[in-house]
């Protein structure tokens, strides 16, 4: 059913109103942004990577006011929810805390007002019918826009929770292994081991006791890596919990983030060499930034850590360098593998989300590159070719507590996280980090 036409033409002449107007429109949001005390990530972004999904919704925003029918505009309202959880996703994916995407989106509906309210008063011959259908259409975008940008908030982040609850179902499991093997004797201490790491140390006392010499050795091989898995993963939960309790902050002072990363791959090369990979770091001998020296290694540290642990042949290679598109800003971390690559859908929750979002961001840019804006961003390094067998099982691997920890801590630091994988052509984890704050 087609509206009144003189309401739908002054609905349309709003709309070509703010499409005259919306390369000024993004930059008064920019700078807002910029003004606020509370966005720290947005200043680390280029123009493209700013605006992201928002043109495609100020589109579906005034194709909305010019529909004529009913169905044209509940394609236009879809597109435009489409857009703004798009858009959340990218926000998480560079770092946001949702209370910072929350305020960016404060800060669009504010110039949005101010410009229909302008443009309201200089045009007394709009009628108050469409200036109130404009103003209801335009709090449907904003409020549309916070809802959807929240809604992927909250399901990234139960996919991050979802990937620690299969790790520490893992770690259980492996646990439990131990528990099968030296029942006996557990049970006799069992109410006074419950629930502590001390369990799986006494039972390696208990374990020299055994007659069998290679059944006493093989659990007692199994008790040890018990004690180290529980260790670690205890380890990783108390940092993940400090961070998402906010009880982490960040300590930004002049480093060279070279030598740290020199230092990283030297330290871990022995670690590497027991598995027989080859560990490579290279980037400028000097790469001065302002940062959180000792928060970007242990992003480094994991990043490392878990690329040695599920490459089976080949090797892992460190890279770092200032950001090509903008030296002065930002500068860039990356860890490859030879590893076996994710198929799409085959990794964990996080993971999954983690690529989809980044697969999303390089859409984004080429979109933005092809229209003549600068380049966003810097084209990852190529991944390496796999030298890893395929998993001989449909499970994903587990990325450990610390991917979860990584995205935590490039969220306190402002920088983003990128994950580039492909079945048989290994992985590379990318993080872009401000140069300064």
């Amino acid at each position: 059913m087609a509206e009144d036409p003189r309401g739908r033409g002054e609905l349309a002449a709003v709309a070509a109103h703010f499409a005259a107007r919306r390369d000024e429109l993004l930059q008064r949001w920019r700078a807002a942004a910029d003004g606020d005390p509370e966005l720290t990530t947005a200043s680390a972004l280029s123009r493209a990577q700013f605006h992201d999904h928002i043109p495609e919704v100020l589109d579906s925003f005034e194709r909305r006011l010019r529909a004529r029918w009913r169905d044209e505009k509940a394609a236009a309202a879809a597109d435009q929810r489409e857009g703004a959880a798009e858009h959340g996703a990218h926000r998480w994916q560079q770092g946001y805390q949702q209370r910072e995407a929350m305020r960016e989106w404060r800060h669009l509906q504010l110039c949005l007002v101010d410009e229909l309210e302008a443009f309201g008063a200089a045009h007394a011959e709009i009628g108050a019918g469409a200036m109130s259908a404009a103003r209801r259409a335009l709090a449907e975008l904003c409020s549309e826009g916070v809802c959807e940008s929240a809604d992927q908030y909250a399901q990234l982040q139960q996919a991050e929770a979802a990937g620690r609850l299969r790790d520490c179902e893992r770690a259980l499991a492996e646990l439990g292994e131990v528990e099968a093997r030296r029942a006996a004797t557990w049970r006799e201490a069992a109410h006074d081991l419950r629930g502590s790491l001390g369990i799986v140390k006494n039972a390696t006392v208990a374990l020299d006791h055994e007659d069998d010499a290679p059944a006493r050795a093989r659990a007692h091989t199994l008790a040890q890596r018990g004690i180290v898995v529980m260790q670690s993963l205890l380890n990783d939960l108390i940092d993940l919990a400090r961070l998402e309790a906010g009880q982490e902050r960040r300590e930004a002072a002049p480093f060279d983030a070279a030598t740290l990363l020199e230092e990283l791959c030297l330290g871990m090369r022995p670690l590497a060499a027991t598995r027989r990979l080859a560990l490579a770091g290279s980037g400028p001998a000097t790469l001065p930034v302002e940062g959180d020296r000792v928060k970007t290694y242990r992003i480094a540290q994991n990043l490392l850590l878990n690329a040695v642990k599920y490459t089976e042949r080949g090797g892992v290679a460190v890279t770092w360098e200032a950001d090509p598109t903008d030296e002065s800003a930002r500068w860039v971390l990356c860890v490859q593998d030879t590893g076996p690559g994710l198929q799409p859908g085959s990794g964990s929750p996080l993971a999954n989300a983690l690529k989809a979002a980044t697969d999303e961001a390089q859409a984004v840019g080429e979109k933005a590159e092809a229209a003549g804006e600068p380049s966003a961003e810097a084209e990852p390094p190529p991944l390496l070719r796999s030298q890893s067998a395929p998993p001989t099982s449909d499970e994903p691997p587990s990325e450990g507590i610390g991917l979860a920890i990584v995205k935590r801590l490039c969220e306190l630091l402002d920088a983003s996280l990128e994950l580039h994988t492909e079945r048989g052509k290994g992985t590379t984890f990318r993080v872009i980090f401000p140069r300064r704050y």
